[in-house]
């Protein structure tokens, strides 16, 4: 139950992290100053936080939509709870 085209879209988002990571190590490796070092992690996380938006959307709108319309509601709003628990830490 995944939408593909959402998939794609994570997919091509989590190779840009990983480029952006390998010029990160890069960069760590040359010793560039500290805060462009700060400045690429710091693009790299918020890389990070678009990619997880794009797979909760996919969670919402495949599993949780399915569990919402069924019986397994409550199992639906822990899985949602617990995401958002690990989020705001």
């Amino acid at each position: 139950m995944v939408n593909q085209k959402i998939k794609q879209r994570a997919i091509h988002r989590a190779k840009i992290i990983k480029g952006q990571l390998d010029g990160l190590i890069k960069a760590i490796e040359r010793e560039d100053y500290c805060t462009t070092l700060l400045h690429q992690s710091l693009s790299i996380q918020e890389s990070l936080k678009s990619l997880n938006r794009l797979l909760l959307e996919n969670h919402i709108r495949t599993h949780v939509k399915h569990r919402l319309s069924g019986k397994e509601t409550e199992k639906a709003i822990k899985e949602l709870m617990e995401i958002y628990s690990s989020a705001s830490r």
